[in-house]
């Protein structure tokens, strides 16, 4: 029975030093000769996706920004955007509270100019609690927009009067509780879109259907895999839409207590070669 294995990156696959196992390579690529499909579903960007894979020798098809855009044999499956309403909203919304953010788009992504000022301000205020700054993700999630080569914008204005732009999108950094609760409960008045997190600082913004949830849907049916064949495996809030459109959700060891109760079982952590462990123990045995 072909089954297809969705694998989010970042805390799943990725260890704490940023690199995939030895061990879970070569459980992937055993799950591969038996005829399983295994991707990768995930927050990050499509140029992200690709080259991470390509220093493991990896072509494997993929869900990028979250499901939103899915991608197998070369080739775009589908995309799901923030209708122009939603994506004004939400820009006017984020703006008003003058909190970093990124927004994810069909070309790249694209950042408010003064974002590290923004950063600097949020952290230096003294209303960020000592958690986020300890957080796994937290030196990865401040990296500034310049230093990743993305584009910068000097008015959001600019942003949403360019025509040839999709967002896909937000990327929010709610470093104070306060503001966060606050920017929470005006993204929640904006019609037909999901809110979730990979950090508990962060906010992010799609469109209803854009999760990896869909994500899943859309690489099953492509490869004409039934939803009760299908696996995911992560270990953030993120990962509970697919958790809860697969067949059998993997909560990573190291996950949140919300995301291991999300999954049907648990597998261990990423530093301790869990994607291998679930691959091996709760879908190639069965």
């Amino acid at each position: 029975m072909r089954k297809l294995i969705a694998i989010d990156f970042d805390g799943t696959i990725l260890n704490s030093n940023h690199e995939i196992s030895e061990e879970n390579i070569r459980a992937i690529k055993k799950a591969m000769r038996q005829g399983h499909i295994v991707m990768i579903l995930t927050g990050r960007q499509p140029e992200s996706i690709r080259e991470e894979l390509a220093k493991y020798g990896l072509d494997l098809p993929f869900g990028a920004n979250n499901g939103t855009e899915v991608y197998a044999d070369g080739k775009l499956l589908e995309r799901t955007a923030l209708t122009p309403s939603q994506n004004k909203r939400v820009a006017f919304a984020v703006e008003e509270e003058n909190v970093p953010y990124k927004i994810s788009t069909n070309m790249g992504v694209f950042a408010p100019e003064n974002w590290s000022g923004r950063l600097e301000k949020v952290l230096s205020s003294g209303r960020v609690p000592q958690e986020y700054l300890n957080d796994v993700n937290f030196e990865k999630m401040t990296q500034p927009p310049e230093k990743l080569g993305q584009t910068m914008f000097e008015r959001i204005e600019e942003f949403l009067e360019r025509k040839d732009l999709i967002a896909l999108k937000y990327l929010i950094l709610a470093f104070d509780p306060e503001q966060k609760s606050r920017l929470l409960r005006k993204l929640a008045s904006i019609e037909e879109i999901t809110i979730t997190h990979s950090a508990p600082f962060n906010i992010e913004v799609m469109n209803r259907n854009g999760n990896k949830g869909n994500g899943l849907k859309v690489m099953a049916n492509y490869y004409r895999i039934p939803l009760e064949n299908t696996v995911a495996i992560g270990d953030e809030a993120n990962d509970i839409a697919m958790f809860k459109t697969a067949g059998l959700a993997i909560a990573m060891g190291n996950a949140s207590e919300e995301v291991r109760k999300a999954g049907d079982v648990v597998t261990l952590s990423n530093d301790e070669n869990g994607v291998a462990y679930a691959i091996e123990n709760f879908v190639l045995k069965d």
